[in-house]
């Protein structure tokens, strides 16, 4: 239950509905009572049971209100039945009824109208937050998490926490309140009967307690097997084209289908179990209800202590505790259940990132004169990837990393934008470690753009947006023109505001990376990192492509990691990198003269292409 505290901060803007919901099963509880204690004196006027009383009775204290209540409703009875005939006292009983039935019913309803706006607020404010975690939360998380079970954590888990936490608070007012003032009533009807009712209580709440202790571990299995198929349905929809190209539709068939059968199996057990929290309690009731037939008959026609009109309401009485009984057992699963669940969703909103920016963290507003690194190392797990790497860019510079794959030339820039943290030494802006620096004011400075063109399922004009929200469309088709983008984008059917699909697949691969160009144009940042831009183009698009980054170079502070070294001759410092360590470094000209390791890979690409 700790875990409904740590999430008791959601409820707290809705305390209003939940106050409000309390008061309404306050006096659903009540009139539920009052409707099942007004049958008593309906029977004795149908059996002509009623006590008769001439004299109107005299109100003498909360002491004695049972009584002055009895005494005052046969008052009613006797001189209803004598004036106007047992007919008309009937109908006065009946009308009673059916009005405290009503009112039962009308707070029931309120009750539950004003938890719907708590629960789908508290259901609204927790994927609000889980989504802003997601999306704060460091890239190294999600190297580790797969992304269908953040989709599950997000969707199916909060919807569980959602339904356990509202439960509870059914659990704590509604059904309670319904036992105890039927129980109250139960005593001031029969204090002996209400004892020999009790006998039975322990017995079954220990059966109910056995069936739910299982709950936690197995509701556990179906949220993670959740998370697992999610998983394999988004992989399966991000990698279509190869599975498709490799004949590989079985075998992912069949890894979905083990997931889901195995899903189906964990519910199948989870469920059964949770349906029979209901039948067992109902038995156990009813058990008690046979139990009370016998020992309470037996004061009716054998001891005649109690009369067949209070006994029938005690009946009555009895019963409704059965409901509001049932609604805990099956509340206490649904809490154990959600348990589970809620394990999920905190572990998201409680992992703290290891990139949060520091209490007194400095918003930089511009880029003045240089990036320094200063003789960082960085290792993802327990291999250094860079070691004792040190290069400066002076403002207006452009400076080039080239190497073989896994040389590290793509973590120079994660680390220059902060996506993860050096192990050792420091990035420095202007002098300012960027660990100082917010990291919203790091990223402002600076515009990237990636080998894969990430787009979105949206409008060209929005996807270029994302550069600067408040553009004109002017400056979008400005930006446009300069990444070579504007002479395809116009020629589509709604121009910018077309749609270009999923990861921007309607478009070819230079298309989009042009797009990708136009967003870090629209930005305008000084400082611009391009991480192998060109790699995955044709030789057509690579041109056009090569073209637009040139242009948005210009005067521009600029760190190029390239794969293709014809795109990089004009840098003003060129880095040539092996195993995380600078091998070479200096201008085209000069590593070619020193005919080493940037010489050879020069002439291997001449020779491949």
């Amino acid at each position: 239950m700790d875990y409904i505290k740590k999430l008791s901060r959601f409820i707290k803007p809705y305390k209003s509905y939940a106050v409000l919901n309390i008061i309404c099963n306050i006096f659903y509880a009540l009139f539920s009572t009052l409707a099942m204690v007004s049958l008593m004196p309906m029977i004795n006027v149908l059996f002509g049971e009623s006590e008769k009383v001439y004299n109107k009775p005299l109100y003498k204290g909360v002491k004695h209100l049972k009584d002055y209540l009895e005494n005052y409703l046969n008052y009613i009875v006797t001189t209803t039945s004598e004036n106007d005939g047992p007919q008309r006292a009937l109908f006065y009983m009946i009308v009673l009824i059916i009005s405290l039935f009503l009112l039962k019913n009308i707070f029931n309803y309120l009750a539950l109208f004003f938890i719907t706006f708590l629960k789908n607020g508290v259901l609204r404010d927790l994927r609000d937050e889980i989504y802003l975690k997601v999306i704060t939360l460091p890239i190294s998380f999600y190297s580790e998490k797969k992304k269908g079970d953040i989709i599950a954590r997000i969707s199916g888990d909060v919807t569980e926490v959602k339904n356990s936490m509202l439960s509870v608070l059914e659990l704590i007012v509604k059904e309670p309140l319904t036992i105890l003032f039927a129980i109250i009533a139960m005593f001031a009807i029969s204090t002996k009967l209400t004892i020999f009712v009790f006998i039975f209580i322990p017995v079954a709440g220990l059966i109910i307690s056995r069936i739910g202790k299982s709950l936690k571990r197995k509701s556990d299995k179906v949220q993670r097997e959740q998370g697992v198929f999610l998983s394999t349905l988004e992989e399966t929809l991000g990698g279509l084209k190869v599975i498709k190209g490799f004949n590989a539709e079985s075998i992912f068939y069949s890894r979905f289908k083990e997931s889901t059968n195995r899903f189906y199996n964990f519910s199948n057990t989870l469920m059964n179990r949770q349906n029979l929290a209901s039948p067992t309690s109902e038995f156990l009731g009813i058990a008690t209800i046979a139990a009370l037939l016998w020992y309470g008959g037996n004061m009716v026609m054998v001891e005649q202590t109690l009369s067949g009109g209070a006994f029938i309401g005690y009946m009555a009485l009895a019963y409704q505790i059965l409901t509001p009984a049932k609604a805990i057992s099956k509340a206490s699963y649904q809490v154990k259940s959600g348990n589970a669940a809620a394990e999920r969703v905190l572990y998201v909103l409680e992992t703290k990132s290891s990139l949060e920016d520091l209490p007194d963290a400095i918003i930089k507003q511009d880029f003045e004169k240089e990036i320094t690194i200063e003789n960082i190392s960085f290792k993802y797990e327990d291999d250094l990837v860079l070691k004792n790497f040190s290069v400066n860019v002076p403002k207006g510079k452009s400076i080039a990393l080239v190497g073989q794959s896994g040389s590290g030339k793509s973590t120079i820039a994660n680390l220059v934008t902060r996506f993860y943290d050096v192990t050792e030494g420091s990035i420095k802006i202007d002098g300012i470690d960027i660990r100082n620096l917010t990291k919203k004011s790091l990223r402002s400075l600076m515009g990237l753009v990636t080998q894969d063109s990430i787009l979105f399922n949206d409008t060209v004009k929005n996807n270029i947006l994302l550069g600067k929200e408040n553009a004109t469309d002017d400056e979008v088709i400005e930006a446009l023109k300069i990444a070579n983008a504007w002479e395809f984008v116009k020629d589509l059917p709604k121009g910018i505001e077309t749609n270009i699909g999923d990861s921007g697949n309607k478009l070819s691969g230079g298309q989009k990376q042009r797009l990708s160009i136009a967003r870090a144009v629209l930005k305008n940042p000084p400082i611009m990192i391009l991480d192998e831009a060109t790699s995955a183009l044709d030789t057509e698009s690579e041109r056009l492509v090569q073209v637009a980054l040139e242009n948005m170079m210009k005067n521009r502070t600029s760190i190029v990691i390239a794969h293709r070294l014809s795109t990089i001759q004009n840098a003003d410092t060129i880095v040539v990198m092996q195993k995380g360590e600078i091998a070479e470094q200096g201008k085209h000209n000069e590593l070619i003269a020193k005919n080493g390791i940037y010489k050879k890979l020069v002439d291997m690409q001449s020779f491949d292409s």
